[in-house]
């Protein structure tokens, strides 16, 4: 079977029975995903982390099967590959003087049509479920329904708005800053969202977070440390260190809560929730840098 050159990658599409492109569950005890192809190379991990994350196009080799334990230690590359454009765009515009909430408002929707609004649909989702839903089994439906309700609707316009303002702000004191901050703040965010899929179980036995199999601390961990390597080095150097200090207590608080809320409202977590987590950790980083 043909692999779609961009695969889909929402939850509420999937079915039970996993896509020839993800991973599925195998028979052990623990629910863990089959270990990463012994040849499975950097190249190959960088390329998968590109093609589920975002629309870029990356060349006409074969999919591989979604390892998402492999491809989460070499996500740090992708991520700036990813950002590169929209962050290329706060560059030049902004050099140009052009104005400041102008350049943030079009380099976050160049940065959605480039993730194809992954993150940003997974929080409407979340939003949705989370609060619209009495009880485990009506927050789940919810979620893989594509219409979205009021909360959903607030779920899309305010991380929006948040971004742009906290963006333009830094736009208009600095582009070259804004621009590089702005960068390692998407890459660390979509580097930690993950952390809920090491702690918790999926919430369903169905979709792309349960085909995914279960996070081991090892590989979330080594694709974390130079991510948070990277992330603390541009922030010191062009924000210093009481912003950063402040962007890893908030990142490190606001992890701790959704994963708190999950296991009262869901009991496990789906992919909706760590792509919410993920616009929510982006925002928490942006905004501590304009708090100082």
């Amino acid at each position: 079977m043909d692999v779609p050159f961009y695969p889909t990658f929402k939850e509420k599409q999937l079915t039970s029975t996993p896509p020839p492109h993800a991973n599925p569950i195998n028979d052990n005890d623990d629910g863990a995903a089959p270990p990463p192809p012994k040849r499975l190379s950097a190249a190959d991990a960088i390329v998968m982390g590109m093609r589920f994350y975002s629309r870029l196009p990356t060349g006409d080799s074969p999919h591989l099967p979604l390892y998402f334990g492999k491809m989460i230690q070499f996500l740090p590359i992708s991520s700036l590959i990813i950002g590169v454009f929209p962050a290329l765009t706060i560059l030049l515009l902004g050099a140009f003087g052009v104005q400041s909430l102008f350049v943030a408002t079009l380099a976050i929707a160049m940065s959605a049509v480039i993730t194809g609004a992954m993150a940003e649909d997974a929080f409407g989702d979340a939003m949705d479920g989370l609060f619209g839903g009495h009880d485990v089994a009506r927050r789940l439906e919810i979620m893989k329904d594509s219409r979205h309700g009021t909360y959903g609707v607030l779920g899309l316009i305010a991380p929006f708005m948040l971004r742009v303002i906290t963006l333009g702000t830094l736009i208009a004191m600095s582009p070259v800053a804004a621009a590089l901050l702005w960068l390692a703040s998407a890459m660390i965010a979509r580097q930690t969202a993950p952390i809920v899929a090491v702690i918790l179980p999926p919430a369903r036995s169905d979709g792309a977070s349960a085909g995914a199999g279960i996070l081991s601390k090892r590989d979330f961990m080594s694709g974390l440390v130079p991510a948070l390597i990277l992330f603390c080095l541009l922030v010191w150097l062009f924000a210093g260190p009481i912003a950063l200090f402040l962007a890893l207590v908030l990142g490190a608080g606001l992890s701790a809560f959704w994963v708190n809320l999950l296991k009262r409202f869901l009991g496990g977590q789906t992919g909706d929730t760590i792509g919410a987590l993920q616009l929510l950790l982006e925002i928490a980083a942006l905004s501590a840098f304009i708090l100082i």
